[in-house]
């Protein structure tokens, strides 16, 4: 049995394995491949680089652990962002099954970055409606959200000093993994009560954004891991999704090596066998 045989007849367990290393090595010892900053994530950074110190800035966390691989960076880098520049962070979710997931991410992130809840952050958490929750941030913040998630009443919170309704708030994004999501934002949000919009979605659904953002409803858009990854490189902090980007790569081009190298054989074996049919 020639080289090429025994190759195109190797234990597929070998090939799971290479695979699996190509994935786990990278998570584990991330590499930092170079990626290309987009402008649509560029959009959202730079909106809120540019945004005063204790500007109001609402974070809706718009997904439920489903898609927390792809969603739950971007929320972690984002509000990383908004920390760091001192902004008034206000949070909350329009799905009910996120709701848990978001306060420990808000959570978790703020008391990273020192932050102190009712002062510098707060976590409205979800209330019943879906879209219609939006219409009444934008008539009566308080009336919306009477208290916190924490139980906390909302009204005379430091963080929320001078905020009536979505009309003061000067940025807001939606990390959203469906309906409600970006749209219903921008639909009964920022086209009433104009308040600059960004958003974030799972890779799955981006490409239906992109209307929104080229019409200029939506000022920059964060697309999947992908999305996560740039803004994490754009703060100078690298984490899960820059090593999740460096795993995809490995196994990607594992899988392009294999195919090409099973091809070469194949066409070897023809050519061997060619041959010795011109011999007989």
């Amino acid at each position: 049995m020639s080289f090429a045989e025994r190759m195109l007849k190797i234990d597929r367990r070998i090939i799971f394995v290479v695979i699996g290393l190509c994935t786990l090595l990278p998570l584990l010892y991330p590499v930092g491949l170079p990626i290309k900053i987009s402008s649509e994530v560029r959009g959202v950074y730079d909106y809120i680089e540019q945004m005063p110190e204790r500007s109001v800035f609402l974070l809706s966390i718009d997904f439920d652990p489903a898609s927390k691989p792809e969603l739950y960076p971007q929320a972690v880098a984002i509000l990383r962002h908004a920390f760091r520049k001192n902004l008034r962070v206000v949070t909350m979710t329009l799905w009910v099954s996120g709701t848990g997931m978001a306060d420990q991410l808000v959570t978790q992130v703020a008391q990273e970055m020192g932050k102190e809840r009712g002062k510098d952050y707060t976590f409205l958490g979800w209330s019943p409606g879906g879209t219609a929750v939006i219409i009444n941030l934008g008539q009566d913040l308080y009336n919306t959200f009477p208290s916190d998630y924490a139980g906390k009443t909302t009204k005379g919170q430091p963080v929320l000093d001078g905020v009536q309704s979505l009309r003061d708030v000067s940025y807001a994004v939606s990390l959203a993994a469906g309906n409600p999501g970006v749209e219903a934002w921008y639909v009964f949000g920022k086209d009433k009560y104009k308040f600059e919009l960004g958003g974030g979605c799972t890779g799955v659904i981006a490409p239906g954004l992109y209307p929104l953002l080229r019409s200029g409803q939506i000022n920059g858009l964060i697309g999947g891991l992908r999305g996560a990854a740039e803004y994490e490189i754009l703060i100078g902090q690298k984490g899960r999704a820059v090593a999740g980007m460096d795993a995809q790569s490995a196994t990607h081009l594992a899988i392009i090596v294999l195919v090409a190298l099973c091809n070469i054989f194949y066409f070897s074996m023809r050519r061997q066998a060619r041959r010795q049919g011109e011999r007989s």
